[in-house]
C-alpha cells in the first residue's frame, strides 16, 4: 500500500507540473474559455431534460418483465403510465436537449459578448438568428410554416459553437472599425445597443447563408451536417475490435468538443451494431452459437457509461472542491440511467483536459477487455435488447443473460476510478484556485 500511495503521489505531482499549466492555458484561452462557460450554463437544462427523459422512459420490456411480484407489478404501472402521457412527460426533454444547440448558441455567444464587453444580449441574439438561418430554416407542410427541430438538436452542435465564435468575432471586429449604426449621444445604451448590431447582423446573415450553401453544392449537407460529412468515411467500418477502438476514441474526441460524439458515430454504427444483435438473437433463438461479439449497446454500456460513472464516484467521494460536489450528488439521477449531459456541460469534460486524458486510456481499456472477455468466452456475447436507460451492470448481466458480465463491468469500474483518481484530484484543486482568482 505504501508503493502504491507513492507511485500515486509522484503520478499526481507529474500532473500538477506538467499536465495542469497546459489545462489552465486551455480553459484561459478566449475563444475555449468562451466555450467552456457557454456551455455550463446549461447545466440546469439538461438537468431536467434527462430527469424528463428518465421518467418517460423507464427501464422496462414488456414482453421479458412480467408482474409476478410487487416490484414488477409497479415497474410495469409505470411503464404503462409513461406511454400514456409520454407526449406531455417529453416536453421537458423535447425543449431542453432536444433543442440543445440553441442554448449552446446563446451561451457561447453570451459568454463571448461579455468577454468582449459588449452588449451581450442584442450580440447573442444575433448569433442565435444566424444559427436559425442555417439549422433551423421553416418548412411549408399543408399551407404552414414549421421548422424541424431535429435540426437544433445535438446533431447541430458543432455548427452552433462555431456561429457563436465567429458572429461574435465579426461583431467585435465591426464595432471596433466602427462599421455600425450610431445613435447621438444621450441615447441610452439600452437604446443604442439594438441598433449597433444591426449591420453585423446583416452582414452575418448573408455570409452565413452563403457559406451554408456553398458547404452544400460541395458535400450535399450543409454547415450542421460538415463534421459527420468530413468524418464518415473513416468511420464506415466493420465491428473489428481496432475499428471499434477507434469509433469509440472518436466519439470522445467529439464529446471534448462539445459535439455529440454519440450522434455523430451513430448514423454509421448503428445499422451495423442493430444488425448484429438481430443476428445474435436470432442465433441464441435457434440454440446456435452467437456470432458477433459487437452488437447493440455493447461500445456503450462497456466504454463511456463507466467513464462516466467513475468521473461520478471521484466527484462525490474524491474531490472536495464544493462545486464539483455538489454537482456530483445532483447527476446522480441521471446518470445512473445512462443520461450523462449534466457531466457533460457541468463538469466540465468539454475541452477539460483532465477528464479527455483518462477517458481515453480508460475507454480504451474498457472495450478491449470486455471484448477479449467476450472473445475467450468468459462471459456471453450480447443478444437480447435491453431498454437503454437500465443503469449500465443490470443492462450488462440482461443484454448478455450472464452474471459474469456484472463481475467484467464492475472490475472495469474499478480499475477506471482508480485511473481517474490522480486526475481528478488535479482538477479539483485547479477548481479551487480558479474559485479563489474569480474572488479576488
Amino acid at each position: 500500500m505504501d508503493k502504491l500511495k507513492v507511485f500515486f503521489d509522484k503520478f499526481q505531482n507529474v500532473m500538477e507540473e506538467k499536465v495542469v499549466p497546459v489545462a489552465t492555458r486551455i480553459a484561459s484561452q478566449k475563444h475555449l474559455s468562451a466555450l467552456r462557460d457557454g456551455l455550463t450554463i446549461l447545466i440546469p437544462f439538461t438537468v431536467i431534460g434527462g430527469i424528463s427523459l428518465m421518467i418517460a422512459n423507464p427501464p422496462v420490456d414488456l414482453e421479458v418483465m412480467k408482474p409476478t411480484n410487487f416490484f414488477f407489478q409497479f415497474m410495469i404501472m409505470w411503464k404503462n403510465w409513461a406511454t400514456d402521457w409520454a407526449t406531455l412527460l417529453t416536453i421537458p426533454f423535447h425543449l431542453t436537449i432536444g433543442i440543445i444547440s440553441v442554448y449552446v448558441v446563446l451561451g457561447i455567444s453570451y459568454r463571448f459578448s461579455k468577454y468582449y464587453k459588449m452588449e451581450a444580449l442584442p450580440n447573442s441574439l444575433t448569433a442565435l438568428f444566424v444559427f436559425l438561418c442555417v439549422a433551423g430554416v421553416p418548412q411549408s407542410i399543408n399551407e404552414g410554416s414549421f421548422i424541424d427541430v431535429s435540426g437544433l438538436g445535438a446533431s447541430s452542435m458543432f455548427a452552433a459553437i462555431i456561429i457563436a465564435l465567429l458572429v461574435i468575432e465579426i461583431n467585435h471586429w465591426m464595432i471596433i472599425k466602427n462599421l455600425k449604426i450610431s445613435m447621438p449621444k444621450g441615447v441610452p445604451p439600452m437604446v443604442a445597443g439594438p441598433f449597433e448590431v444591426l449591420l453585423p447582423l446583416v452582414v452575418n446573415t448573408i455570409l452565413f447563408i452563403v457559406l451554408d450553401q456553398v458547404i452544400f453544392m460541395i458535400t450535399g449537407s450543409g454547415l450542421t451536417n460538415l463534421v459527420f460529412t468530413i468524418f464518415s468515411p473513416l468511420i464506415s467500418a466493420t465491428a473489428s475490435l481496432p475499428s471499434m477502438l477507434f469509433i469509440v476514441v472518436l466519439t470522445v474526441v467529439f464529446w471534448f468538443f462539445g459535439i455529440h460524439g454519440d450522434n455523430m458515430v451513430s448514423a454509421i454504427t448503428t445499422p451495423i451494431f442493430t444488425g448484429n444483435l438481430v443476428a445474435n438473437l436470432d442465433a441464441y433463438n435457434a440454440g446456435k452459437d452467437i456470432p458477433n461479439i459487437i452488437a447493440g449497446n455493447f461500445t456503450f454500456i462497456f466504454g463511456l457509461a463507466i467513464v462516466y460513472l467513475a468521473i461520478l464516484f471521484n466527484m462525490n467521494f474524491i474531490c472536495k472542491n464544493k462545486r464539483l460536489r455538489s454537482l456530483g450528488k445532483l447527476a446522480i439521477p441521471s446518470s445512473l440511467f445512462n443520461i450523462n449531459e449534466p457531466l457533460v456541460f457541468g463538469v466540465p469534460t468539454v475541452l477539460n483536459i483532465l477528464t479527455f486524458i483518462p477517458s481515453v486510456i480508460c475507454i480504451i481499456i474498457n472495450v478491449a477487455i470486455a471484448y477479449g472477455a467476450t472473445s475467450v468466452g468468459f462471459m456471453n456475447r450480447t443478444c437480447m435488447s435491453v431498454p437503454w436507460t437500465l443503469p449500465a451492470p443490470l443492462y450488462a448481466f440482461l443484454s448478455t443473460l450472464d452474471w459474469r458480465a456484472i463481475v467484467v463491468w464492475i472490475g472495469l469500474f474499478i480499475i477506471n476510478v482508480i485511473i481517474f483518481i490522480p486526475f481528478m484530484k488535479s482538477y479539483d484543486k485547479q477548481m479551487d484556485i480558479e474559485e479563489q482568482s474569480s474572488m479576488e
